[in-house]
């Protein structure tokens, strides 16, 4: 009788989380493994076939089973800062501000705002990283009725989402999910192939019955997921 597939599993993301197999590592044949493991073949392929279908592994023709990019998770019920997400995972977080400051909301944005055009609003772009590398491009307008210092934060030592739930009582949150072509721009900054779609965020909050922010927030494809729960 066969061994059960999770054990299989289990032998795989030991090499796996120990280091020994990094990304773009490739993974030895069934034959191998099971020699090593001391399993049945068929537990190995189950095993592969499984992790594959998770996203752990990768397979590519002609050059068998590799360890894949990891994909970085986002929760979607809960407003939680992406700072928190990555720490919580034991990786190291950092952000750059690539802009803030204030802007004039054209109708589009006045209307989606609910306030008059013309009127000024709060804008800045920061840019994310987990372990050094790029997995989120924050884009976000704020009311100033709703946050007044919003443009004078510095970014770098809290996120806006910490800044915005510390200071302003969140009453309603509404999002929904694209898939997106990026443009150069973004493309460069989260450094992603030109094929490669992007995960996109789009979320707005109220607070004090007027709408406190809007914030897009673009990942990369091939190495982001978002999971929720009720």
């Amino acid at each position: 009788m066969n061994a059960p597939a999770y054990q299989g599993i289990n032998f795989i993301l030991v090499r796996i989380h120990a280091g020994e197999w990094a990304e773009g590592d490739q993974v030895p044949s069934e034959n191998e493994l099971a020699r090593e493991f001391n399993v049945a073949r068929m537990t190995v392929n189950r095993a592969l076939c499984e992790l594959t279908s998770e996203q752990v592994l990768t397979r590519v023709q002609g050059s068998g089973t590799l360890v894949a990019r990891p994909k970085y998770e986002s929760t979607l019920v809960a407003i939680r800062s992406i700072s928190d997400e990555i720490v919580a995972r034991g990786h190291r977080y950092q952000a750059k501000v690539l802009d803030i400051g204030a802007t004039i909301a054209d109708e589009a944005l006045a209307e989606e705002m609910q306030v008059s055009a013309g009127n000024p609003v709060f804008h800045s772009r920061v840019l994310h990283f987990e372990n050094d590398e790029p997995v989120q491009l924050e884009e976000r307008w704020v009311n100033p009725a709703v946050a007044p210092e919003y443009a004078l934060q510095d970014f770098t030592n809290t996120t806006p989402n910490q800044y915005l739930v510390r200071v302003v009582p969140l009453q309603q949150v509404e999002y929904r999910i694209e898939a997106l072509a990026a443009d150069a721009g973004t493309r460069e900054l989260l450094t992603m192939d030109e094929s490669e779609p992007c995960h996109v965020l789009h979320r707005r909050t109220w607070s004090q019955s007027q709408v406190a922010s809007i914030a897009n927030l673009w990942h990369p494809g091939s190495r982001y997921r978002f999971t929720g729960h009720f």
